[in-house]
């Protein structure tokens, strides 16, 4: 059985250093100090031990991370970008399987373990990008686990076939169904969202819906989704994504809305974009959703921003909801790990005896220093096993 003892290591949020006894892959025991003799013995006096991060809503599919510069002169409009978007692939030679690895190496190159990602699906390219990713969530198993949601990002119910090639990424082993605005952008919520819930019961899976409507038209969706939820007995099953319009209506409405996700367990994820309003976080929190946090898009036709880096995703959510407090900052540390393994129903996941070795080493006197510093080398275990040392990968061939 090998064994690792990490010493004097500042654990998340812990006030304390501590000693850390990893035992075949699992945290065997937590104390303020360990005296046994173990296999590996490393001084992490210095260094801050988070558990490993977890992005919530990602699109690795179509990021451009290492191909050439693409010049960005897309107007500002869902309907444009989309357009632009499938000019984009349909003029150049793209590899989903390529890029999404290539990403996903970044990904855990900073420390994150995990990641849920969307995959485009339409009438002109089927299921290539779910080919894609399918390929490089197997390749990459058991270093960085990728959960995939078939997105249509081009629309479903104004592109005739687009449900038909849903229905075959989900056979073909897409974890949960994508949707996409289902007034603003389909033109029909009732059956827009029936077709989400068809789709889902159909292959037992959940669902995660990009909804960016505003205000109460994008409440009304809410409410919509919240009835399915309740018909369909899918709680815990569901997410809405981005979700700014629980930010941009009333209080009271605020209330009503963050007791509904509450009491039928859908989750929100958010990726604090500076342009929007974001979700009530305490709020919702107070009620018991889950709530988690992403890079979104990263280098792709949309936007040339984003570097994989969620202790960058953290600070980003700590200035968008002005948190000054080290306690207020324990919410963008919990978005990106406690409410990401929530998110994604991970069970042996966490900073505690029992769970999977999976954490990332930072240098820094605490998390709050390690989320607004960004420090560039992490040292990276997967399930007690060095994977990245200070910023190179060190996990053998892939």
């Amino acid at each position: 059985m090998a064994t690792l003892l990490l010493k004097q290591a500042q654990l998340g949020t812990a006030k304390h250093k501590s000693d850390v006894l990893v035992k075949d892959g699992s945290i065997a025991e937590i104390a303020s100090l360990i005296n046994v003799e173990a296999d590996t013995v490393l001084d992490a006096d210095g260094l801050v031990m988070l558990p490993g991060l977890i992005d919530g809503h990602a699109h690795i599919d179509k990021t451009l991370w290492g191909m050439e510069w693409y010049e960005n002169d897309v107007p500002r409009d869902l309907q444009a970008i989309v357009e632009n978007e499938r000019r984009f692939r349909a003029e150049t030679p793209f590899d989903s399987q390529q890029q999404s690895e290539r990403i996903a190496k970044e990904y855990l190159r900073l420390g994150t373990t995990h990641i849920r990602t969307h995959i485009d699906v339409d009438t002109e390219m089927g299921c290539r990008h779910v080919e894609g990713v399918l390929a490089t969530k197997k390749k990459l198993r058991g270093l960085v686990e990728i959960e995939t949601v078939c997105f249509p990002q081009s629309g479903m119910l104004g592109r005739p076939g687009t449900y038909d090639v849903m229905d075959q990424a989900m056979m073909m082993g897409c974890d949960l169904v994508g949707g996409i605005d289902p007034s603003s952008f389909e033109r029909d919520p009732v059956r827009h969202i029936d077709c989400l819930f068809e789709l889902a019961q159909k292959h037992g899976k959940g669902i995660d819906l990009h909804l960016h409507e505003a205000g109460e038209l994008g409440a009304f969706s809410v409410e919509l989704v919240v009835e399915r939820v309740q018909a369909t007995g899918m709680q815990g099953m569901v997410t809405i994504s981005h979700a700014f319009c629980l930010g941009e209506v009333d209080d009271g409405y605020q209330r009503k809305l963050a007791a509904l996700l509450g009491q039928n367990d859908i989750r929100i994820a958010t990726t604090a974009p500076s342009n929007r309003t974001v979700p009530p976080f305490e709020l919702l929190r107070e009620h018991g959703v889950i709530i988690s946090a992403g890079n979104d898009g990263i280098r792709d036709t949309w936007s040339p921003y984003g570097n994989a880096d969620l202790l960058q995703r953290a600070m980003f959510l700590g200035l968008k909801y002005r948190w000054r407090k080290d306690k207020e900052l324990e919410q963008a540390l919990y978005a990106i790990t406690e409410g990401g393994a929530q998110l994604m129903g991970l069970e042996n996941y966490g900073l505690r005896p029992g769970a999977d070795a999976d954490f990332v080493l930072v240098k820094g006197q605490n998390f709050v220093e390690a989320i607004v510093s960004q420090p560039a080398q992490r040292t990276v275990f997967r399930k007690g096993r060095c994977v990245v040392n200070n910023g190179e990968w060190v996990g053998g061939a892939l």
